[in-house]
């Protein structure tokens, strides 16, 4: 794979010193990251802003559009937008996102668990592709470990419903997140912004650009995020969910007199030395009788080693070449690694009970050329992708029901090397009708090393020595390739310059793997006599791709001088062999330990409506220019498996439920803008409801969240030339709620949901002594002040 990944980066390096060479034709215009011409929103002093006029530009289609003419279920957020809405990080947008769930995954205060209509990952397994995709300024993050995104020196968000792979990098089949960094400017720029809040948040950010001469710009931008924990440790006597996070990022551009040519480099890295996020004990200790504590942000877990550290950072060149005046050669060369140390103590006892010191290793090169054509009827692009990834793990599982320092370890290497070719081209019959046509060809390959022992100490990545303790459990290699070819077809229909009706269809592909954490004693034997074959545990650790077909219509449009805009778009998937990720406890030579199990569950549908609309209530009201408008969002999805065969070959489909897939989720946001002298206050306030929310496949009455409500609010004063101060306070949660986002469950089995009670009239633990049913919750209320200034 080595020689492989050095070959493409090397013509990613030529093909960047190629696009150098001098162009002689026309001027046109400043290309961006992705090779548009305007790719976010049109700067606006009016009281009325681009976005609520639907006036907001996208590149959902790689090239830009306005949002209301782009035949995708597509939401996009402006850097205005973000800001007035007080969004921190990547998981803020997903209460204004309909059919989406961003959080923090469980037991981490970085590692992001994305679904969007149904589709996703609850567990961060190593080797694992995402159901959505994560793109940093066209970047596919391989891995979803440091993949909470904070924002700052943000352009724009767009969040892409339905299989995507036509377009972008990496085929992903259940959507994708496009994180967009500003460019540079062409005049000297500084920008500061502060944050300080509840929990003794602090927040500063700095970003600066210099040109030099006519062709270089230069900037940097760094940001400090900080805040003290929502609850306490009362054992380690130290906060929980606190916040302890540097980054920064660097970025140089070259761009000719006739801006035919664009070169972009962008180095980022981000520290974070957070405390570990441990969760709340939802039942009382089944042997110590440890109550349940009364704040569901304390916990008592006792492992604090290794330190958690999170490190991750990447390097990224981006060149985009006006061929001609109707193509463009674009090259996307990247590569990016984070470490993850982090100490999860699943039982957050003081005892050790099922504690796990694990650590995550990611490391991806990406190679991307592609060629786009743009005339008057004809647009689209042909591409090629690269990715050569390694994801590797190691952790421990130590408990109480051995001797100290047991050590049931597992180890778990995979890798991706995976290809493709693709292209999208959108004819205007007329400028009325178009028809788009797309195919992808994927070929993918798995590499995977699985190794299971006991011990006495931790092994050398947490500084021990171990003695081994019996033969290896399991020491297994595989490989498996996969290919698959993907269309996609829409046809769009404008019956005036206002209105947009489209209808599309697209498959999504998503490759099958190992599952690192899986043991080979756990194979079921195919022949006794001959014990446990190679193939036995080769079928038992491995899962198959899976697929999706998706079929979309949608209408989007505007009326009253887009006063009102709208856009509407109504699904029906079929999911095959769909990836379920899991762990259950298991004996390891004898002891307890996690066993990896990852079922293909047959078959499964998905339908559902969204619609998102804006309406301007009021536009130059009593004649001063103040406006008041209400956006709203509604998500219906009815996502069900039609066969869902279990372990045991039985189908459980009635009893199994899609995860972090609320039936309805719905947002309103209420705006008004009033100009005060010079400067414009603008005031919000947004609610945001969710339905009954499963976390796993299997209803848990421990980790269900019911329906519930949020309620943010703020208020931003802008002022200043060019309005280039402000100042605003924002309120998030303000009623204050608790819910939970995710958890641990090792409790005896279910029926309908139910746990089953033992003989004693108590809950009986399939993985340590004490019992783990634990969970993570949402932020609390937080209160914080918000400066900024540009010079």
């Amino acid at each position: 794979m080595k020689q492989r990944t050095s070959t493409v980066l090397m013509l990613g390096v030529a093909a960047a010193a190629l696009l150098a060479a001098p162009a002689t034709a026309q001027t046109v215009a400043t290309p961006v990251q992705d090779g548009t011409a305007a790719a976010e929103t049109t700067p606006d002093t009016s009281a009325t802003p681009p976005e609520e006029n639907g006036d907001i530009l996208v590149t959902a289609r790689r090239r830009s559009e306005s949002l209301l003419s782009v035949p995708i279920a597509v939401t996009a957020f402006s850097a205005d937008k973000l800001d007035k809405l007080g969004a921190v990080d990547l998981t803020d947008i997903q209460n204004v996102t309909p059919n989406t769930t961003l959080k923090t995954a469980r037991g981490s205060n970085s590692t992001l668990a994305a679904f969007i209509r149904g589709v996703g990952q609850q567990d961060p397994v190593p080797g694992f592709e995402a159901g959505i995709g994560i793109y940093l300024d066209d970047v596919y993050l391989n891995r979803p470990q440091a993949a909470v995104l904070d924002i700052y020196d943000v352009d724009r968000i767009e969040v892409l419903r339905g299989p995507q792979g036509t377009l972008y990098g990496r085929n992903t089949i259940g959507g994708a997140v496009k994180y967009v960094t500003k460019r540079l400017p062409s005049v000297p720029e500084t920008r500061i912004k502060a944050n300080y809040g509840s929990y003794d948040q602090a927040d500063g950010i700095v970003a600066a650009s210099l040109p030099i001469g006519d062709l270089l710009r230069v900037g940097v931008a760094g940001a400090r995020l900080s805040r003290g924990g929502f609850g306490r440790n009362t054992n380690l006597n130290i906060d929980n969910y606190n916040k302890d996070i540097w980054a920064a990022r660097g970025t140089v551009e070259f761009e000719t007199p006739d801006t035919r040519l664009f070169v972009r480099i962008t180095g980022d890295y981000t520290h974070d030395k957070s405390n570990p996020r441990n969760g709340h004990r939802l039942i009382p200790g089944l042997q110590s009788g440890a109550p349940v504590l009364a704040d569901v942000f304390d916990t008592r877990a006792g492992l604090n080693f290794p330190r958690q550290d999170i490190k991750a950072g990447g390097l990224s060149m981006t060149a985009n070449a006006k061929l001609t005046d109707q193509l463009t050669l674009r090259s996307i060369s990247a590569w990016r690694k984070d470490d993850s140390f982090t100490p999860i103590d699943f039982d957050s006892l003081p005892a050790v009970d099922v504690d796990v010191p694990a650590i995550y290793r990611n490391e991806q090169t990406s190679q991307e050329f592609q060629l786009l054509y743009n005339s008057d009827r004809l647009n689209g692009l042909i591409g090629y992708y690269y990715l050569g990834a390694k994801a590797s793990t190691g952790f421990g599982v130590l408990l109480s029901t051995t001797l100290p320092g047991f050590n049931a370890y597992t180890a778990g290497d995979v890798r991706t090397e995976t290809s493709s070719v693709y292209g999208d081209f959108t004819f205007d019959f007329t400028p009325q009708f178009s028809l788009s046509l797309g195919g992808r060809y994927t070929w993918d390959e798995r590499k995977s090393y699985v190794f299971k022992a006991s011990y006495f100490g931790l092994t050398s990545e947490f500084g021990g020595t171990p003695i081994a303790v019996g033969a290896p459990a399991t020491d297994f290699r595989g490989r498996a390739n996969y290919r698959r070819f993907t269309p996609r077809a829409s046809i769009s229909f404008k019956p005036t310059e206002d209105h947009l009706l489209y209808l599309s269809y697209s498959e999504g592909f998503k490759g099958g793997g190992f599952d690192p954490r899986g043991s080979g004693t756990s194979a079921p034997i195919s022949n006794p006599a001959a014990g446990r074959t190679y193939q036995d545990i080769y079928n038992y650790l491995s899962f198959d791709p899976e697929t999706v077909t998706s079929y979309e219509a949608g209408y989007k449009g505007s009326a009253f001088d887009k006063r009102l805009t709208w856009a509407l778009a109504g699904f029906y998937a079929d999911y095959k062999d769909v990836q379920v990720p899991g762990s259950v406890g298991c004996l390891q030579n004898g002891v307890q330990s996690f066993c990896g199990i990852t079922t293909n569950a047959a078959k499964a549908r998905i339908k559902g409506v969204e619609l998102e609309s804006n309406a301007v209530l009021a536009r130059d009201f009593a004649g001063i220019g103040s406006s008041v408008s209400l956006t709203g969002t509604l998500g219906y999805i009815d996502a069900r498996y039609r066969n869902f065969i279990g372990p045991t070959g039985v189908d459980v489909a009635n009893v199994r439920v899609f995860q972090n897939t609320p039936k309805w989720t719905a947002s309103g946001i209420l705006t008004g803008n009033l100009p005060v002298g010079e400067g414009l206050v603008t005031a919000n306030s947004t609610v945001s409801y969710r339905s009954l929310t499963h976390q796993f496949e299997t209803a848990s009455p421990f980790l269900d969240q019911p329906r519930y409500t949020l309620l943010d609010a703020g208020i931003t004063y802008a002022f200043g030339e060019g309005r280039r101060y402000s100042i605003g306070v924002y309120g998030k949660n303000l009623t204050d709620k608790r819910y939970k986002t995710s958890g641990y469950q090792y409790i005896a089995s279910t029926v309908a949901g139910v746990p089953i009670l033992n003989a004693a009239g108590g809950y009986s633990s399939t993985l340590g002594k004490e019992g783990i049913a634990t969970a993570f919750y949402g932020n609390p209320r937080q209160v914080f002040v918000s400066v900024g200034a540009k010079f």
